[in-house]
């Protein structure tokens, strides 16, 4: 049976997880690791490139696009979630580890396993139980 709620969540979880990954392991470091200070929390970062370099240039690119467009995508993504949470009856610890674990590189796609597994395991036991019942 299917599920749209379902899957419009493990689609937002698997666009906003890969661009999360992009984000922060391609992005930010090409456009950080140029020996100078990073967010005014790092004095300084790895020389690997030069500022104004192309690798360089390409990572600010990178997060100035991607960033913004993963920052709205996530908003979607909490939507998505919390529509699923709700049609489901997780409970509140279950929904916010959930959300959270979209915030984490690589994270987020074990959280979207978990969620689907925990989903079809629901279903699955909602059907058997309404065959069970139709069969008295």
């Amino acid at each position: 049976m299917s599920n749209p709620a379902l899957t419009r969540y493990r689609f937002m979880a698997t666009v906003v997880g890969i661009l999360l990954i992009v984000l922060i392991l391609i992005g930010v470091p090409l456009a950080n690791f140029d020996g100078t200070g990073m967010w005014h929390i790092f004095p300084s970062t790895p020389d690997l490139w030069a500022d104004g370099s192309t690798a360089h240039n390409l990572g600010e690119a990178i997060t100035q696009y991607l960033g913004v467009a993963h920052g709205w995508l996530y908003m979607i993504f909490l939507i998505t979630a919390f529509l699923l949470a709700r049609q489901e009856r997780w409970e509140m610890s279950y929904t916010v580890v959930t959300l959270i674990c979209g915030t984490i590189p690589v994270l987020s796609f074990w959280a979207e396993h978990r969620a689907t597994q925990r989903v079809k395991a629901e279903d699955a036991a909602d059907a058997a139980a309404a065959a069970e019942a139709a069969a008295e």
